[in-house]
């Protein structure tokens, strides 16, 4: 009986066993085949765009070798470029193959997964006819969209703006109309290239800081130009008959400023019962939105007394905001009220604006710089950035940052942090405001401008000795950053030449220290994807600072995240030309070549591929200071033959770099041990020789005390240079 229960036991659990065997090999063939359906979708969809786009019914696939039986990605498929790791389709270069046929975004953008891989898409130089579909908006990985040189036409969607990581967009020369749609929404936006099109309406307000190209030239734009505060000139606008203001040579108190109205067709002679309905409903949608700002402002306005009312408990009735002042009618009349708001949980204004800064606690309420005259200077991926005049005269910068998702605890330490950093050349925040959708930073305003437009945007020059300097300010600084807060988990995160300031003794400043989201550093080319920790972050800033090194040296402007630059210079350099990377300014003023190349090298290391294989802050302070010294001591040697004290103060500069047993006693009469090279008081003395001026009896005395000493060998005699 006990042998019969365990035959039937067996019996059982071998059956069981057999099931789960079959049930994990149907699963298997399941994935697999959901895999193979995917991967066959995937490439008929391609197929099919392909004779559509080229016109030739599928006569082109053969010749880009688009074939069915072929891996897109592993097999012969002409310009179609894949992501080794999934070999997931990233991008489509498809330029100048003579296409004739039609355009259909949406083919390739409703099937999921090519909308989620796709990040090149380019088509120039064909004759394409159709119009860009809406469903564009679904393909939200695309970085590039090029689509210059062909025959599309109709309005752009405005799905368009909803690409929020473009980059370039090149709809030029092709024959859309209609109106922009919002893409000043789109902060990492770089390239706008728009021109021979007849696109209307009024353009909208870009921050023209963030473009490395921007034209919509020979358009039927009317109306303003946006203030490009300089960065692009007339040829960006020109064509546009109706368009008016700086850089066009066009006043806009010229001319008659037309209504902006949507073009229409020719009026109906009568309405049918859906166009009834639909009008209806744009009434109705009208009204709702007059209904919905009228309560906002009576909120706010409500909020606004709250908060005075607040202030009079808190401050005695003495805390009220004063009347403006200093402030002319002109400037107003030039700027907007402020653009940043701050909601509470509770819909009032709050009062929690902390005061990092001792000086600026009496001058610095949260109302006082929400009411102030605000002018927008600067847009950028992690924010928005204005000038605002305080009601006392002073003016100050305010950073807002929307949806970071730092916790309102970090956030308040991080800036805590931030403002016991002191360094005389990094821009800590005055003051923060902190709420769960926005945060604001206060900070000194620099009237002097950045970097990026001393380099870009002035007509003088800079000389080799202000760049050296510049560059040897930034490495102290950023050096002095990382040892002082590295090892909290902060770093600068988007160091470029527009984030560092320039003081009131044009000195470089860092500003924007810490604000950065580290989670948009990996994977950058500055970051790193691997899970290193802090040591990699760190090494993010290093290699901004070597692009910051390249637009010193060459002059030329940062693109694709200093991608273009970087490798502009590598190749140069391979090929032995490296004359050829340095400012012509830089040429023309007879600069040194040598300590150039010296710092170019520096510059090669920080942007070294491999965050690992990057030096640190320090060890970079270390090699840009060595050769500004190496500069300062070749202006003296130069320079010597002028002034007769320039000998002494090259005999010093030495002192400075040198040690041994030798004593030194200074103006207070410390002594200190230092080192003097025979060799170096035989140049000074020869040099000395040849002064153009007798040098003083002081001077003689002193490098004939320290020639005596140096060649006897006495360590321990005292002498008073002065």
């Amino acid at each position: 009986m006990i042998s019969h229960k365990l035959f039937h036991h067996l019996n059982y659990s071998a059956q069981m066993k057999r099931l789960s065997t079959w049930i994990a090999f149907a699963t298997f063939l399941f994935l697999l085949n959901t895999t193979t359906c995917v991967e066959y979708e995937v490439k008929r969809t391609l197929i099919q765009f392909l004779a559509q786009v080229s016109g030739k019914d599928g006569q082109q696939n053969s010749t880009l070798l688009w074939k069915q039986d072929a891996d897109p990605c592993n097999g012969p498929w002409q310009g179609v470029h894949c992501d080794p790791q999934n070999m997931s389709i990233k991008k489509l270069l498809l330029d100048n193959l003579n296409f004739s046929g039609t355009l259909d975004l949406a083919m390739l953008c409703n099937l999921q997964p090519l909308a989620a891989s796709l990040t090149y898409l380019t088509l120039d130089g064909n004759k394409i006819s159709g119009v860009i579909a809406s469903e564009v908006g679904n393909c939200k990985q695309l970085t590039r969209l090029h689509l210059s040189g062909n025959q599309l036409a109709g309005h752009l969607p405005s799905s368009l703006a909803m690409l929020n990581n473009l980059k370039r967009l090149d709809i030029s020369n092709n024959q859309f109309s209609g109106y922009l749609p919002d893409l000043p929404r789109i902060s990492g936006l770089s390239v706008f290239l728009a021109h021979n099109n007849y696109l209307g309406g009024t353009i909208p307000a870009f921050e023209f800081s963030n473009f490395d190209q921007f034209n919509v030239s020979f358009n039927n734009f009317h109306g303003h130009i946006p203030n490009v505060h300089g960065y692009f000139s007339a040829e960006s606008f020109l064509g546009n008959p109706e368009l008016c203001g700086d850089p066009l040579p066009k006043n806009c108190s010229d001319q008659h400023m037309p209504i902006t109205e949507a073009p229409t067709s020719e009026k109906p002679k009568g309405a049918s019962k859906e166009q009834i309905l639909m009008y209806s409903g744009y009434a109705a949608l009208g009204v709702i939105i007059v209904l919905f700002v009228v309560l906002k402002l009576c909120r706010r306005k409500k909020g606004e007394k709250k908060v005075e009312a607040l202030n009079n408990r808190v401050g005695g009735g003495g805390g009220g905001v004063e009347k403006p002042r200093n402030v002319s009618s002109e400037y107003k009349s030039e700027v907007s009220r402020s653009e940043f708001s701050v909601p509470s949980e509770s819909g009032v204004v709050s009062q929690s604006l902390v005061v990092l800064s001792s000086h600026a606690a009496m001058e610095l309420r949260l109302e006082e710089l929400l009411g102030a005259p605000a002018e927008l200077i600067g847009r950028g991926k992690n924010g928005s950035l204005y000038k605002v005049m305080l009601d006392n005269g002073i003016m100050v910068v305010v950073k807002r940052i929307k949806d970071w998702t730092i916790s309102s605890h970090d956030f308040k330490q991080r800036m805590r942090i931030l403002s016991q950093a002191k360094h005389p050349h990094v821009l800590p925040p005055l003051a923060f405001y902190c709420s769960r959708q926005e945060k604001l930073l206060v900070y000194e305003y620099q009237q002097n401008g950045s970097l990026f437009k001393l380099l870009h945007g002035s007509t003088k020059a800079l000389d080799w000795s202000s760049r050296l300097g510049i560059a040897a300010t930034i490495a102290e600084a950023l050096a002095f950053l990382h040892q002082e807060v590295g090892h909290h988990g902060i770093v600068h995160g988007n160091l470029k030449s527009s984030n560092i300031l320039l003081n009131k003794n044009m000195e470089a400043c860092i500003s924007e220290c810490g604000i950065m989201d580290m989670d948009d550093q990996r994977g950058s080319p500055s970051g790193t994807s691997t899970d290193a920790g802090a040591l990699d972050i760190l090494k993010g800033d290093v290699y901004g600072f070597g692009v910051i090194v390249l637009e010193l040296l060459t002059g030329k402007l940062v693109k694709g995240n200093g991608i273009d630059l970087t490798d502009w210079v590598q190749s140069v350099v391979r090929e032995e030309w490296t004359g050829e990377v340095f400012d012509k300014s830089l040429i023309s003023e007879y600069a040194s070549e040598e300590r150039m190349v010296n710092l170019l090298q520096v510059a090669i290391r920080c942007i070294n591929p491999s965050p690992q294989a990057r030096p640190t802050m320090n060890q970079v302070a270390l090699m840009v200071n060595t050769i500004k010294e190496e500069e300062e001591k070749s202006l003296i040697y130069e320079n010597n033959t002028k002034n007769p004290n320039a000998t002494l103060a090259l005999l010093f500069l030495e002192l400075e770099q040198h040690k041994t047993h030798t004593h030194i006693k200074n103006k207070e009469n410390e002594t200190q041990d230092k080192f003097f090279p025979p060799l170096v008081v035989t140049v000074l003395i020869g040099n000395a020789t040849h002064m153009a001026m007798p040098p003083t009896p002081a001077t003689t005395l002193t490098v004939c005390q320290l020639a005596c000493l140096s060649f006897s060998g006495v360590g321990s005699t005292q002498i008073d240079p002065f």
